[in-house]
């Protein structure tokens, strides 16, 4: 890679790094693109050399954030040959994921509202409810034609208990509903 080219990606870095906490810390609308410049250092025309704006801003740190989640599920599940455990394990790790701030406020709180529901969900397909879709398939409990609307509701389930942890509510009362949930819900008859 070519000096330029390293700068280039280290500067979008320190942009996402910075955004990612100034948007956990205050939310998307009490974020701005002046804070972000000035903690950064960057001119304006650095940063919208990167970013169209900060709805751009804002997409590329979901983005990121979407990539590390998916990443930590994954860990979660390795080694996991059971299709149902795997789905729980992998539940039960966005739910534990669903403390952390960062996650709560940006891809819970703020990604819905800032990217609008379809394109909010076009990401998630892409990440977690793809993986949770695919996840669900494999146990081979829901008809096929029956899998999507099933998956939204799983899906809608647990991310109600990841809210609930997140609004500081029990996470091991929240972890063993999602438990009890999944361990009805995958029996098989």
């Amino acid at each position: 890679m070519n000096l330029k080219a390293e700068r280039g990606a280290a500067t979008r870095d320190q942009l996402l790094a910075i955004a990612t906490r100034l948007f956990a810390e205050h939310g998307y609308e009490g974020t701005s693109i002046e804070a972000v410049l000035q903690e950064s250092g960057l001119s304006r025309g650095a940063l919208y050399h990167h970013y169209a704006g900060k709805d751009a801003l804002f997409e590329a740190v979901l983005e990121a954030t979407e990539a590390a989640i998916g990443v930590k599920i994954v860990e979660a599940v390795a080694g996991i040959t059971d299709p149902a455990e795997a789905l729980r394990a992998g539940a039960l790790a966005w739910v534990r994921l669903a403390g952390d701030p960062v996650i709560q406020r940006i891809v819970l709180i703020d990604a819905p509202s800032v990217l609008g529901w379809a394109q909010w969900r076009a990401m998630e397909e892409r990440y977690s409810f793809g993986m949770l879709k695919a996840a669900l398939q494999a146990t081979d409990a829901i008809p096929a034609d029956f899998l999507d609307l099933h998956a939204h509701m799983l899906l809608a389930a647990i991310n109600e208990s990841a809210l609930l942890v997140a609004r500081g509510g029990n996470r091991e009362t929240a972890e063993a509903a999602v438990e009890e949930f999944l361990r009805r819900l995958l029996r098989r008859p």
